[in-house]
């Protein structure tokens, strides 16, 4: 369990499976700290399991949690990847995927994150979904309490280089 309120050097994103969001996050960005997780579900459900997550019950996204230094990587630069990775707008859902542990989200640790998150998302709507008729489901919400997921989910796509990647986690643009 984790309570990163405050902290600027941890950025938390929901994308569909968490084991496609953490591989490309550090495809691209191989200096990053991540976990995956749950995050943003019902405070009365402390370290819930994958298969409590899976049932839909527990309101909780399936997330990764990363932790950045800013000399290298900036909050603006990572908010940008998590769009180039993933279909944002489809609510509940990446690929095959379906459910609101599946959900697209941003879950800001601070105000200026928020504030990035909101300009990120504007500008990226107009260049790349409004031309589409599209309109980015996303949610931006403050950070909820973070639950690390089971040993076996962390680095799943490294440790199992053949296991299943939902087709949405790749470059996009």
């Amino acid at each position: 369990m984790s309570d990163d309120s405050g902290n600027e050097n941890i950025a938390t994103f929901a994308a569909g499976c968490f084991w496609g969001v953490e591989h490309i996050f550090n495809k691209y960005f191989p200096d990053l700290k991540t976990s995956v997780g749950y995050s943003n579900g019902k405070e009365n459900i402390s370290n819930p399991s994958y298969r409590q997550v899976c049932s839909g019950t527990t309101e909780y996204a399936e997330a990764v949690r990363i932790e950045f230094d800013p000399a290298k990587t900036t909050y603006a630069q990572l908010v940008e990847h998590f769009y180039r990775t993933h279909d944002p707008t489809t609510a509940n859902r990446q690929g095959n995927d379906t459910g609101t542990q599946y959900r697209s989200g941003i879950y800001t640790h601070t105000d200026e994150q928020e504030k990035i998150a909101k300009e990120v998302t504007e500008r990226i709507q107009e260049k790349y979904f409004a031309p589409k008729g599209l309109k980015i489901t996303t949610e931006i919400i403050p950070a909820g309490t973070w639950y690390n997921a089971e040993e076996y989910h962390q680095k799943y796509l490294d440790n199992n280089p053949d296991g299943y990647q939902c087709p949405t986690h790749r470059l996009h643009w």
